[in-house]
C-alpha cells in the first residue's frame, strides 16, 4: 500500500501543489533533529522552538489560501444570487435550472477545497505523531493547546471551519429555494427541523463531518459499541434507504435490551438460590459467571455467523435463552445446582451481541448510523437497571402444577415469556438485509466483503480529525511510513484470533487491559453486591434490587455530561487516567478498614467506581478505535470482538474469584475480592503512562 506521503503527491490538485503541507520536507526536518539531539548539535528546546516555527509556517501558508478560496466561492454565490434576484423581478423562471446547476458547480469547487483540507490537516497530525514518536516527548499537547487556544489561532481554521460551514449554509439556503423551480419554497431556517437534501450537499455534508469533528452525546455512546460513523468509501455506507429496514434494527436493540436483563435480574437472588439448592451464598460467582463462561464461545461463532445471516443467529440467540430460562426456573423444583448452571450457560451461549453490533455497522445507512450505535447502548444501560429493578419487584410465591413460583424462578420465568414473545415478533417482522440476502443466493462471501466500520473519534481541539481507513493502514505498527505494505495483506481481515493478536500494538494491549480491569470491577461491585450487604447490613432483596437499578440508572446521564461537555474540554487520553485514578479511589474506599463497615462508605465507594468505570469504558473505546490496526476493523475476528472478549473474561474472572473467596468465609469476602482489582487497576495506570504518548 502506498505510504502517506506518496499519497499526498499523487491525491494533489496540480494547480494547488504549492499550498499543501510540505510533508516530505517535515519528514527530514524530524530525521534531523533527531540526528542533532544524538549528537548534542541542538538542545530540545532548541529543536521544538525550530519546529514550531516550521510547522507555523506551513499551517499560515494552508490558511491564507484557505482564506482566499472561501472569498472565491462566497463571491461566486453572492453574484448568482444578484442573478437569481434579477430572474425574479423579470419573472424569468426559464434559467432556473441553469442557475441552480451554477450553484451546484460552487459545492462540487467547495468538496475539493475540504479535500484539499483534509489532506493537509491530515499531514498535520500525522507529523506531530511522528514527532512525538521519534522524541518520546509530549509536543502535541503543548503545540496544539498553544495554537488552538490563542485569540490569533490559525488551527481554529483548519478545524473548525466556520468560514466553510457558512458556505455550505448559503448553498444549502439558495439550492432550496430554487428546489421546485419557482423559487418560493420556505426557508430552511424557517424549519430547522427538516434536512435539505441534495446531491451535493450531501456530500459537502459528509465531508466536514469526516474532517471535523466536536464530541456529542450520541457520538459518546457510539464509542461504547465501537460503532461510529466510517468513511466515505466504506462498504456499510453502500447501505440506502430502500435496503434499510427499520423494525430489523428495533429487533436488535430489543434483543441487546432483553440479554442486559436477563445477564442482571438473578444477581439480588442468585446467592439465596444457591443457599436453597445447599450451597454456599457465594456459589453465586459460579451462577452468575456461567453465563459469561459460555458467552467467550459464543461472541465467536456468532460474529462468524453474522457473515452470512443475521435472521438466522437470531432465532438461534432466542430459542437457547429461552431453554436456558426454562432450566432455570426449573432446577428449583429439581433440587439440583447442576441444572441452574447448565441453564445460565444456555443463556451465555444465545449471547448474540456480536451479531448486534454487526448489523448496526453494516446494515444501517451512515446518517442513521449514530443514533442507532447510541440506541445499541442505551439499550444496554436501561437493560442493566430494569433487570436488578424487575427483579425486587418478583417477591411472589406460589406453586401452580406442581411448579414454583417464587423470588428465585421468577426471573427464569418472566425472561422465558419474554424471549418466547420476542421469538414470534422477530420470525414475522424481521427482513433479511439486502445484500446478505442476495449473497447467500449465490453462495459468495457476505458481510466480509463489505467493510465494517469502525471510525475513529477526536476530541475537541486537541484532537481534532478523524482518521479514515487509508490513513489507518500507513500507520498500523510502523513509525516511518516510508515502508510499503503488501496491498492484498494490508488489506485482509485477521483470520483468527491469533492472527488478531498478532496485530496488537503495545497501546492497543494496554486499552484491552484497561477494559478488562474497569469489567472486572464492575463485576466484582455487582455480583457481589447481595451477599456483602446481606453480612454488612442485613439487606433485603428488594433492597439490593433498587440500589442496582439506581446504579444502572447513572448510566445514561453520566454520559451525557461526560458526552456532551468533559470531551469538549479535555482529550480523551486525559479523561482516561483521570478516570482510572478514581477508579482505583473507589475500591480503595470500599476495603473494609474497621469493625464498623457503614452504609454510606459502601454506596459511596460503589457510585465511585460504577460511575467512573462507565466514563472509562466510553473513553476507552474510542482510544482504541484509533490505535488498533484497520484490519481489526472488519471481518470475524474483529475490534468489536477482541474488546468483547476482554471483557466477558473479566467478568469470568471476578466471578470465579467471588467463589474462591467465599472459602475464607463472608466477613474476608469483601477485601479478598478487592485485592485483585486493586493490583490490576495500579497496573493498568502504569500502563497507560508508559504509552501515554500515542494514545491520540
Amino acid at each position: 500500500m502506498v505510504n502517506f506521503g506518496k499519497r499526498l503527491m499523487a491525491d494533489q490538485l496540480e494547480e494547488w501543489r504549492e499550498y499543501y503541507i510540505n510533508y516530505k520536507m517535515m519528514k527530514k526536518k524530524v530525521k534531523q533533529y533527531v540526528q542533532q539531539t544524538q549528537t548534542g548539535g541542538k538542545n530540545r528546546e532548541q529543536v521544538l522552538k525550530e519546529f514550531s516555527r516550521v510547522l507555523d509556517d506551513q499551517i499560515e501558508k494552508i490558511v491564507l489560501f484557505l482564506l482566499q478560496q472561501q472569498g472565491h466561492l462566497a463571491s461566486r454565490i453572492k453574484n448568482l444570487g444578484e442573478q437569481h434576484a434579477a430572474l425574479m423581478e423579470q419573472s424569468d423562471l426559464s434559467q432556473i435550472c441553469q442557475l441552480r446547476e451554477a450553484y451546484r458547480e460552487v459545492g462540487y469547487d467547495l468538496v475539493k477545497l475540504l479535500k484539499f483540507l483534509d489532506m493537509n490537516a491530515t499531514g498535520i497530525r500525522k507529523i506531530l505523531k511522528k514527532f512525538d514518536k521519534r522524541f518520546g516527548y509530549k509536543f502535541t499537547d503543548y503545540y496544539v493547546s498553544t495554537r488552538a487556544n490563542h485569540p490569533y489561532s490559525q488551527l481554529q481554521q483548519i478545524f473548525k471551519q466556520v468560514g466553510v460551514v457558512a458556505v455550505v449554509g448559503a448553498l444549502s439556503r439558495n439550492l432550496a429555494y430554487l428546489q421546485d423551480h419557482r423559487g418560493s419554497f420556505s426557508s430552511i431556517y424557517d424549519h430547522p427541523s427538516i434536512t435539505f437534501k441534495d446531491p451535493v450537499i450531501e456530500q459537502i455534508n459528509h465531508s466536514v463531518q469526516k474532517l471535523t469533528h466536536s464530541t456529542n452525546f450520541l457520538q459518546f455512546l457510539g464509542q461504547h459499541a465501537l460503532i461510529v460513523p466510517g468513511d466515505m468509501q466504506s462498504g456499510s455506507d453502500l447501505v440506502d434507504d430502500q435496503s434499510y429496514n427499520f423494525l430489523s434494527l428495533l429487533l436488535n436493540l430489543v434483543n441487546t435490551f432483553l440479554y442486559m436483563v436477563n445477564t442482571y435480574i438473578i444477581v439480588p437472588t442468585a446467592d439465596d438460590y444457591s443457599v436453597s439448592l445447599g450451597a454456599a451464598a457465594t456459589v453465586c460467582g459460579v451462577i452468575i459467571g456461567s453465563m459469561a463462561v459460555a458467552q467467550i464461545f459464543s461472541s465467536v461463532y456468532f460474529s462468524a455467523w453474522s457473515n452470512k445471516s443475521y435472521f438466522r443467529p437470531l432465532v438461534f440467540s432466542s430459542i437457547m435463552l429461552f431453554l436456558g430460562n426454562l432450566l432455570y426456573a426449573l432446577a428449583y423444583d429439581l433440587n439440583s445446582l447442576t441444572v441452574l448452571i447448565v441453564g445460565r450457560l444456555m443463556c451465555g451461549l444465545g449471547s448474540a451481541r456480536a451479531v448486534n453490533r454487526r448489523y448496526i455497522s453494516d446494515c444501517v445507512p451512515l446518517k442513521t448510523r449514530l443514533q442507532a450505535s447510541a440506541g445499541f447502548v442505551s439499550a444496554s444501560a436501561l437493560g442493566m437497571a430494569c433487570g436488578p429493578a424487575l427483579a425486587g419487584l418478583l417477591q411472589t410465591e406460589l406453586r401452580i402444577y406442581g411448579l414454583t413460583f417464587n423470588q428465585n424462578t421468577l426471573p427464569g420465568w418472566v425472561m422465558c415469556l419474554a424471549w418466547l414473545a420476542y421469538l414470534f415478533w422477530l420470525w414475522i417482522s424481521f427482513k433479511e438485509p439486502g445484500h446478505i440476502a442476495t449473497d447467500n443466493s449465490v453462495n459468495t462471501q457476505s458481510s466480509d466483503s463489505a467493510q465494517q466500520v469502525s471510525g475513529n473519534l477526536e476530541d475537541g481541539l486537541g484532537q481534532p480529525l478523524l482518521l479514515d481507513s487509508k490513513e489507518r493502514h500507513d500507520e498500523e505498527g510502523e513509525d516511518n511510513d516510508d515502508n510499503e505494505e503488501d496491498p492484498e495483506e494490508s488489506h485482509k481481515p485477521a483470520t483468527s484470533l491469533a492472527a488478531a493478536y498478532r496485530l496488537l500494538t503495545p497501546s492497543v494491549k494496554v486499552q484491552l487491559l484497561i477494559y478488562f480491569m474497569l469489567k472486572f470491577a464492575m463485576e466484582i461491585l455487582l455480583s457481589e453486591s447481595s451477599v456483602v450487604t446481606t453480612f454488612y447490613f442485613n439487606w433485603t432483596t428488594s433492597t439490593v434490587a433498587i440500589f442496582l437499578a439506581v446504579l444502572g440508572l447513572t448510566v445514561l446521564p453520566v454520559n451525557v455530561i461526560v458526552g456532551s461537555y468533559v470531551t469538549n474540554l479535555f482529550q480523551d487520553r486525559q479523561i482516561l487516567v483521570a478516570s482510572e485514578i478514581m477508579v482505583l479511589i473507589g475500591i480503595v474506599m470500599s476495603f473494609c478498614f474497621t469493625p464498623q463497615y457503614s452504609v454510606p462508605q459502601y454506596v459511596m465507594s460503589a457510585l465511585i467506581t460504577f460511575v467512573f468505570s462507565e466514563v472509562l469504558e466510553g473513553v476507552n473505546l474510542s482510544l482504541l478505535s484509533r490505535v488498533m490496526s484497520s484490519r481489526l476493523s472488519r471481518g470475524t475476528y474483529n475490534g468489536g470482538l477482541l474488546s468483547t472478549e476482554a471483557g466477558t473474561l473479566a467478568r469470568v474472572a471476578a466471578d470465579m474469584t467471588i467463589t474462591a473467596a467465599g472459602y475464607l468465609g463472608q466477613s474476608r469476602l469483601l477485601n479478598a475480592t478487592l485485592v485483585p482489582s486493586l493490583v490490576i487497576c495500579v497496573a493498568s495506570i502504569v500502563a497507560t503512562f508508559c504509552t501515554y504518548n500515542s494514545l491520540y
